[in-house]
């Protein structure tokens, strides 16, 4: 696997690590390399080639550094004099990190990973209002017009929609979704389906803006999605569904949208609801509505992000259970 070390002035490279570690947990064969008040350039050297030295292959390097000019870059160029291997970037940003971490693996060299990051980084620099934004930028982001309608009755593909993920988030679409899990899933479209944030109009604005590159998302009543997958239109179509209860889930598949598996991403606390894991927490209804999916023969696929191992599900529903109980309920 390529190696990625992140270089900076200060913490910066530990705190974006962590941060990194909210959104795609447990990635190995990633190093902080920071550069202190009291460190001299030959010393900020040594530290990098520590760090290469941990990693599984020394001589497939990507280095992230903050700032072209600055020790970190320096130093971590002379180093590039002697590994023809190594790839070094400047301008570190969080959608820079993720890009190179998710896409190192469909990469044969550091080289290539570097090659294909440079216009992601400058795509994480964006801003509000438009008017602040360079003019092509603005146009760039804009959705892109249709071709004209797909006329009714005109079978694509097999007919059928391709629910390619299900998910329960209360969050809806946000950064973990955008960024881990479309990467995984690979959609043509995310559909967020929710009667009150369809009729809100800021919050809808928001997840249409969260989109991730290149992935169109629609913020539908449940009654648009019970339409759209019964639509012999969408049978070419690879769909990411976000709810962001169990309930209405099981209102989809009771009106006819073949759900076979869910993945239980979030499911807030409040009053009434019991704590199952560090993400989950349920009340009466959760467990009377989960426990009716799975006779429905529901799968349900337990965790935040994908390289999360999964929780087991059973043991969350009988601890809910368990402390509902507990507490007369």
């Amino acid at each position: 696997m390529i190696g990625i070390i992140v270089a900076s002035h200060g913490q910066l490279a530990e705190g974006i690590l962590d941060t990194l570690g909210m959104f795609m947990p447990g990635e190995k064969n990633l190093e902080a390399c920071v550069l202190t008040p009291d460190m001299g350039p030959d010393d900020y050297r040594d530290r990098l080639v520590a760090a290469s030295k941990k990693m599984d292959d020394p001589e497939q390097l990507v280095i992230l550094a903050d700032l072209w000019g600055g020790t970190p870059f320096n130093q971590a160029s002379l180093l590039l004099n002697d590994h023809p291997t190594w790839a070094l970037i400047t301008g570190l940003n969080l959608p820079l990190l993720m890009e190179a971490v998710s896409d190192r693996e469909d990469c044969e060299t550091a080289l290539k990973l570097a090659g294909k990051l440079i216009e992601v980084g400058r795509e994480g620099i964006n801003g509000k209002p438009d008017s602040i934004v360079p003019a092509e930028k603005v146009a760039a982001a804009a959705p892109v017009a249709t071709q004209g309608a797909i006329p009714p009755g005109t079978v694509l593909g097999d007919g059928h929609i391709k629910l390619a993920h299900v998910r329960v988030d209360t969050r809806l679409l946000h950064g973990q979704v955008a960024t881990a899990w479309t990467k995984t899933i690979q959609p043509d479209r995310i559909i967020v389906v929710s009667d009150s944030v369809s009729k809100d109009e800021l919050r809808k604005t928001m997840i249409v803006q969260a989109a991730p590159p290149g992935v169109h998302v629609h913020v539908v009543p449940m009654s648009k999605l019970i339409e759209v997958s019964k639509d012999v239109r969408f049978g070419n179509t690879k769909v990411f569904l976000l709810f962001e209860t169990p309930q209405e889930v099981l209102e989809a598949i009771n009106n006819g949208v073949d759900i076979k598996k869910v993945n239980l991403g979030s499911m807030a606390h409040s009053v009434g609801k019991v704590v199952c894991s560090n993400a989950i927490a349920m009340g009466p209804e959760d467990v009377e509505c989960l426990e009716e999916l799975k006779a429905k023969g529901v799968e349900f696929d337990v965790r935040k992000v994908p390289t999360d191992a999964a929780e087991n599900f059973e043991a969350m529903l009988k601890k809910a259970k368990s402390e509902l109980a507990a507490q007369g309920k």
